[in-house]
């Protein structure tokens, strides 16, 4: 690969995106919603206690907004290997070329990775209640899903795309967690 490259962000890539960020603009993402619609098995969850992870979910009308991370020219190797490395893990997203709007009019070709609805970590559907049960208490290598869900909202929110369900989640965890 040539040139730079812009990484679309809209859930842990957002507050930890593990690569020198060149510039970063608030972008959306048509025909895709933000949605805990990925079991975790390897990052906050495990086998035994799955935990939940955001995904693009590909749908008609629908938009996610996040973040486009640019990555300069002499990153982009480098960058490309290491997210292949840690999205891919289990071949539950799909690394996808995107079109992105960026807040100051640019429209950008941009790497996201996509849930595949056709694997078994994909639970699209799952009602929120059911989603804050499993977040409250599943833990993998990286931690506990709490921290995931608590850093992803608190960094939407201090970057100005509060999510209503994401905010519910944390209200309602936070109350399973104190029980």
């Amino acid at each position: 690969m040539n040139g730079p490259i812009w990484v679309f962000g809209y859930g842990s890539l957002l507050w930890n995106p593990g690569f020198e960020v060149a510039e970063q603009q608030i972008a959306r993402l048509d025909d895709y919603q933000r949605s805990f619609c990925m079991r975790s098995i390897h990052h906050r969850g495990t086998q035994e206690k799955q935990g939940l992870v955001l995904a693009l979910d590909e749908m008609k009308g629908a938009f996610c907004d996040g973040l486009a991370l640019k990555v300069a020219a002499e990153h982009t190797e480098a960058t490309i290997a290491y997210l292949r490395e840690r999205e891919l893990i289990s071949s539950a997203y799909l690394e996808e070329w995107v079109d992105l709007d960026l807040t100051d009019g640019r429209r950008v070709k941009a790497v996201a990775y996509v849930i595949d609805p056709n694997h078994i970590q994909y639970c699209g559907g799952i009602d929120l209640e059911e989603q804050a049960q499993q977040i409250a208490f599943a833990v993998g290598h990286k931690g506990p899903n709490t921290e995931y869900l608590y850093a992803t909202a608190d960094h939407l929110n201090e970057i100005g795309l509060s999510d209503h369900d994401m905010n519910w989640l944390v209200t309602r965890v936070r109350e399973i967690v104190a029980t």
